[in-house]
């Protein structure tokens, strides 16, 4: 490694720490010595870790530091000592109290530690609780003791560095209250590696190192021969990630201007319907297996809401014998009260219910879209989700038929970026004829499910619109859109609070 080229690029604070180095590898002194805070040196010492010109170890240290009580005592004595100054003769506790100010705890914990050390006897003055010294305790009055030589040394202080009779006065004060605190700290150990070694040897120093070339330098000429820092622009650098909105609305946003400029209005309505609207006005029989309780999350209270009468009677003989639409509807008894009652609603196509029986035929014709947000009592798993969005539209138009149908679609999906559609046949309840909606997807190299499609059975056009009418229909999941444009496997990805996910998806395509 070429050392005058790395020692060139040297931040300041890194020529500052780096020759102090080659005699200390104390944090603290390093600080002092540099003359700079500790977030200072730490920054320089990462950067020269991270050009391999140092190592840095992480040790744990144990270090005692001195609580309030332990201020306390280092500066006025230890109570127990003061208490035993404050004998002459036999001395009642309160006068002792008196005389040093001791707090009824220091006086109980003076009188347990001198019994102990044989220093004092305790009898009664009167009919007060005393004390009186022993000629061991007038012995220890003029020693110093283990845990006031502990207590005089400048903390704080690393337990390994403690000698055997520091460590048992260590012991007996972490026995009282509030004397010394013991923790954990983690300190960093930096060492010169043979790159470091070389670069010191080579003389790195402290000296002024202009960072960046100004205007005024270059006006006044003061640039020339002076040293400018070396900068190295191919090392890596952090990334910098930037605010951007999440790729739901990103989609959502682009598919509306989609149908915009293919000339749709766009629908909107509210999450909860009467199931009047979100089934029976589809054609959906009053026992199919999607009004079940395990499928549909159902409106506790209110439980019920209004439907219109006339449009709910001809919607009732759709059901019951196909009205006058050449059908034999499906030929059971229709509830009112089923059809009234509330839901989340589970598609997204009772907007096209609702906008068929607002539609005159002057008005045609006309074409709609929606993006809505639909909820299904599903479990929870890596392919379906209980709260999603649906895209869905139609055209009522008397001219129109299947290949308008494909036609749009194909349009559609290939301003998504999926310009081979394959329409496949299927069954829905309301279509007929009915399909799927396939895109070929080039990484996978394999047709991928994206919706469904259809024209619009005449028993729930009739009854709606008021005349026989071809109606185009379709419906696509935006979630399954979203995972197979960004190549997630699991559909929750989608909603994921990942910052990582978000940060690097890329934007939704323009």
């Amino acid at each position: 490694m070429d050392t005058d080229r790395l020692a060139a690029g040297l931040h300041p604070l890194e020529r500052k720490v780096l020759p102090l180095l080659a005699k200390t590898n104390s944090f603290s002194v390093i600080m002092k010595e540099a003359g700079l805070k500790d977030l200072e040196v730490m920054r320089a010492l990462q950067w020269l870790q991270n050009k391999k010109i140092i190592g840095l170890n992480k040790e744990f240290r144990e270090m005692v530091s001195l609580d309030t009580n332990g201020d306390k005592y280092k500066n006025h004595g230890l109570p127990e000592r003061n208490f035993l100054k404050a004998l002459e003769g036999k001395t009642a506790l309160s006068e002792i109290a008196k005389k040093t100010g001791l707090e009824r705890e220091e006086i109980g914990i003076s009188i347990g530690a001198l019994k102990q050390k044989a220093a004092i006897n305790v009898g009664k003055e009167g009919s007060e609780p005393a004390a009186e010294i022993t000629e061991q305790g007038k012995a220890l009055l003029k020693k110093e003791w283990l845990e006031e030589k502990f207590l005089k040394k400048t903390f704080p202080v690393d337990v390994k560095s403690l000698s055997p009779e520091e460590k048992f006065a260590l012991e007996s004060l972490k026995k009282r209250r509030e004397i010394v605190k013991v923790s954990v700290v983690k300190e960093v150990i930096p060492h010169l590696t043979d790159i470091g070694k070389k670069l010191i040897k080579s003389g790195v120093k402290s000296e002024n190192v202009i960072e960046s070339l100004t205007p005024e330098m270059l006006k006044s000429s003061t640039w020339k021969n002076k040293k400018f820092r070396h900068y190295d622009v191919s090392i890596n650098v952090p990334k910098i990630s930037g605010g951007k909105r999440h790729f739901v609305p990103q989609a959502i946003e682009y598919i509306k201007s989609i149908w915009l400029d293919l000339g749709f209005r766009e629908m909107t309505g509210n999450y909860v319907q009467t199931a009047f609207w979100d089934l029976d006005a589809l054609f959906v029989p009053q026992d199919h297996p999607a009004r079940d309780m395990q499928d549909t999350f159902y409106i506790k209270d209110p439980s019920e809401g209004k439907i219109p009468a006339e449009l709910s009677k001809k919607v009732k003989a759709s059901h019951e014998n196909g009205w006058t639409t050449g059908s034999k509807g499906w030929q059971y008894e229709w509830s009112e009260k089923e059809a009234k009652r509330l839901m989340m609603i589970t598609h997204d196509t009772f907007l096209s219910a609702k906008t068929l029986a607002s539609t005159k035929k002057e008005d045609l014709p006309i074409k709609t879209f929606q993006i809505m947000r639909v909820f299904r009592n599903e479990s929870l798993s890596w392919k379906s989700l209980f709260e999603f969005h649906q895209v869905g539209g139609i055209v009522v138009d008397p001219n129109a038929n299947f290949k308008h149908l494909k036609g749009y679609l194909k349009q559609f999906f290939a301003k998504m970026g999926f310009p081979d559609v394959r329409i496949r046949p299927a069954h829905f309840p309301y279509t007929e004829p009915s399909a799927e909606i396939d895109v070929w997807h080039p990484a996978k190299k394999q047709w991928v499910e994206l919706g469904g499609c259809g024209i619009f059975r005449p028993e729930m056009v009739k009854p709606l619109l008021g005349f026989e009418c071809p109606v185009l229909a379709w419906g696509i999941g935006l979630e399954r859109t979203i995972m197979e444009y960004y190549g997630f496997q699991d559909v929750r990805d989608v909603y994921r609070n990942d910052l990582r996910q978000l940060r690097e998806s890329k934007l939704w395509m323009k």
